[in-house]
């Protein structure tokens, strides 16, 4: 067995370090998140690096194709929050305008269909190696999953409050999908994840409504905290 199919036993199933490992990351971006963070960027890297590790052991490639994506949208979401946060400036966190939310319906809706095509066309969702009607279901998840958590991801860099409920509507379809495919601590996390998000979206929603008028992070620094 190979470093990165390490693991231990419990109840039966094996549970694997980097999933375990990683997905503690995840939690622990979650919560940085709140706090507007600048650890949440590099931490979120981290967890993303170890969970690819466990999806390719689990041969989940979907998934494992996620965690590159939120690799490098890491790496934008640490330098939009840094420019939006130059010469000690505080992180403004906004509502998404109308367009930004037009924006992630129709790349949501878009982008799942063609993810999907591609995921079944080629075999690289396991959901295209089971039987129909089933395999296709699978694919569509596994497609959804991957378009939605890019977009939450970068509507996160941008600051936009809409992204804790965008990780709403991916963990309602993360929670099962992980746990069919024998991620019992994914799956366990997501389920985490959904009560941390809700805080996460209050506090958010709260604040931006508290909040003076701001620049958007794209647009340069602002007057909203971030916290270090």
């Amino acid at each position: 067995m190979s470093w990165a199919e390490a693991g231990f036993e419990i109840f039966g199933t094996h549970v694997l370090w980097t999933d375990l490992v990683g997905n503690i990351a995840a939690l622990a971006t979650v919560v940085l998140a709140m706090r507007k963070s600048m650890w949440t960027w590099p931490v979120q890297f981290a967890g993303a690096v170890l969970l690819l590790i466990a999806s390719i052991s689990a041969h989940v490639t979907g998934n494992a194709l996620k965690q590159v994506l939120f690799a490098g949208l890491a790496i934008y979401g640490w330098y939009a929050w840094r420019r939006g946060t130059q010469d000690g400036r505080r992180l403004a966190i906004r509502q998404g305008a109308w367009w930004e939310r037009l924006l992630l319906v129709v790349v949501a809706v878009v982008g799942t269909i063609a993810v999907a095509v591609v995921f079944w066309v080629t075999g690289l969702s396991w959901g295209a190696h089971v039987p129909l009607p089933e395999g296709a279901v699978l694919v569509a998840a596994d497609a959804y999953i991957f378009v939605g958590s890019a977009l939450a991801t970068w509507a996160q860099g941008r600051a936009l409050v809409d992204f804790w409920i965008v990780w709403l509507a991916v963990d309602l379809v993360g929670v099962p999908l992980a746990f069919s495919s024998g991620l019992v601590v994914s799956g366990a996390v997501y389920g985490v994840f959904f009560v941390l998000v809700v805080v996460g979206f209050v506090k958010w929603l709260r604040e931006s409504r508290s909040a003076p008028l701001s620049v958007p992070v794209s647009g340069g620094a602002a007057p909203e905290g971030v916290a270090r």
